[in-house]
């Protein structure tokens, strides 16, 4: 499914400072880890291709618009079943682990569900207790995205310490990292200087060479993912983490799920739903996807996503002294214009960087670039001074900082294992949404109209999970949730990764769904801001009041 990328930190409001890098505990909870904590996410239009694209990592011929199948998902038995009789009975033994106040634990699950016996997979789980003196509420259990995004490194570096000091004090702060995912057993694919050709690799390709070429790289990433996780990368499906996290429920004591998840996160919470009705308890899915799409469809629409958020920043953009893609009076139709014409020089001559490995900006990282700055319009002014630095000085050191920020890639060519569990859930969750280039060519009008700026490129990207190694489990479907509490939707009106109309949909889809409404931009709602978003959430955590029907914020 497409973008799922991990929930920024918020922006619109002031927030308390955050840690510097830290660790977790992570020779005890993890095998082999790399990822760096889980604030920031990762894609360059070939990354577009696994991150932005979550849905793009899944296609078969499936057709833009396919409908879903007409199923929900079959909600499991309420009783455990024997065989998972004691990794429920389980008891985590927690430490601590480097960051003041946080605890960490390691939870089994089975590594096939259907097997039980054939061996664990070991999930990492953090935690900060309940601060305050009021009636506990139980655990909160946070989930910021992706897929790929750490919920450990997002509990530790933002919501246990800047979610509302009310919810903090009432609620055990819980955050495991899903299956194949940072300090979980984490799936690899490539090292730092293969990931270098693969963000770097055109994603717009001109002739039947540069096709060859975006084919190869994507052929070598899931080569690389199969050979270096084979095991793992089978079981890594949304379904299979949702009954990880029913687990962790039991596990921690609580008989009803409390939980917040961001962008993927919704997916991920809506499956819950789905699985385990009579568990929900009060669940908020803020930038929510619509499980029913197929994958080419979610591409598409988050293409048109992406164009509704650029159109956003180009208003926004000539209004500003320093605009470099046209000034005031400028059209935002003009002002695409004038940034595709610069990617065009940019695919003939890369400019320098001053990057320690040598690396130049070319259209595809400059691309990545601007469509990270898309998620926040806090990012805005950055990206206008990227801009003017690349195309009026030749240097384009600022657009390679978004670039690199967006893949999680540090000073050491270091990468963390965000793209690859991103493109390892996607490929296993969807069906593909292209399996030829020629497939993409033919659909490349469609693409281009919903987005004449990005559209070509993230048509490419949809082609990634056609070489995926291992055979996706999941298919497009309704999520229902019948006799579950009420659920909260939440969506923004210009969100350019999960489009509003997905939020509309999932909270038509499920049962007992409240879908409340930010009319603005960016990516995701709570905590960014809008005092009337956070009081209605917060309310709901805490007493249960869900809001009323049509509720709308700015």
């Amino acid at each position: 499914m497409q973008i799922r990328r991990p929930h920024r930190r918020p922006s619109r409001s002031s927030q308390p400072s955050q840690p510097s890098e830290v660790e977790v505990g992570e020779a005890e909870i993890s095998r082999g880890r790399r990822s760096r904590g889980g604030r920031r996410t990762g894609g360059t239009l070939l990354a577009v291709a696994a991150l932005l694209v979550s849905a793009c990592s899944s296609g078969s011929s499936t057709t833009a618009t396919s409908p879903a199948a007409d199923v929900a998902l079959a909600p499991l038995p309420q009783s455990t079943p024997s065989t998972l009789t004691s990794y429920y009975g389980q008891k985590l033994g927690w430490h601590t682990c480097g960051v003041p106040g946080f605890e960490c634990a390691t939870m089994k699950a089975p590594l096939d569900y259907a097997k039980p016996a054939a061996g664990d997979i070991r999930l990492a789980v953090a935690r900060k207790k309940a601060t305050g003196k009021g009636k506990p509420l139980g655990s909160l259990m946070v989930n910021p995205g992706g897929p790929g995004g750490s919920a450990v490194g997002y509990l530790q570096q933002y919501a246990g310490i800047g979610y509302p000091a009310e919810v903090r004090a009432r609620y055990d702060m819980v955050a495991m990292d899903p299956r194949g995912v940072a300090r979980s057993e984490p799936v690899e694919c490539l090292g730092g200087r293969a990931m270098d050709t693969f963000t770097q690799t055109d994603t717009t390709p001109d002739d039947q060479r540069e096709t060859t070429q975006l084919v190869g790289e994507y052929k070598k990433f899931a080569e690389g993912c199969g050979a270096h996780s084979p095991d793992v990368l089978r079981h890594v499906s949304t379904i299979e983490a949702a009954r990880d996290m029913d687990m962790l429920r039991a596990v921690l004591g609580d008989k009803k799920l409390t939980y917040v998840g961001a962008s993927y996160g919704t997916f991920l919470g809506a499956t819950y739903a789905g699985l385990f009705p009579d568990r929900v308890g009060r669940v908020v899915l803020d930038g929510a996807m619509d499980p029913s799409l197929p994958a080419r469809r979610m591409n598409l629409d988050q293409t048109a996503g992406f164009e509704t958020a650029f159109q956003s920043f180009a208003k926004d953009c000539v209004r500003q002294t320093d605009c470099p893609l046209g000034g005031k009076g400028t059209t935002p139709a003009r002002v695409g214009t004038n940034l595709k014409a610069f990617f065009r020089k940019l695919d003939a001559h890369p400019i320098p960087t001053g990057d320690a490995d040598g690396r130049k900006l070319g259209e595809a990282l400059a691309t990545t670039g601007v469509i990270a700055a898309m998620y926040d319009e806090a990012a805005w002014p950055q990206l206008r001074e990227a801009l003017t630095s690349a195309m009026k000085e030749k240097d384009g050191a600022g657009l390679l900082v978004l670039s690199d920020s967006y893949y999680e890639r540090d000073a050491d060519r270091r990468y963390s294992n965000l793209m690859f569990a991103n493109a390892a859930v996607n490929c296993l969750d969807l069906p593909a949404a292209f399996s030829t280039p020629d497939q993409v060519e033919k659909a490349l009008p469609a693409f281009e109209k919903a987005s004449p700026v990005f559209g070509e490129g993230l048509a490419w990207a949809s082609l990634n999970c056609a070489y995926w190694p291992v055979k996706a489990t999941g298919e497009p479907h309704r999520i229902e949730a019948k006799g579950a509490a009420p659920i909260v939707v939440v969506g923004t009106t210009r969100d350019p990764a999960t489009p509003y109309r997905w939020a509309q949909s999932l909270a038509r889809q499920l049962s007992s769904a409240r879908l409340l409404t930010y009319v603005g931009d960016g990516h995701t709602a709570y905590g960014r801001g809008s005092a009337c978003i956070d009081s209605a959430i917060d309310r709901y955590l805490l007493r249960g009041t869900a809001p009323g029907e049509g509720k709308r914020c700015s």
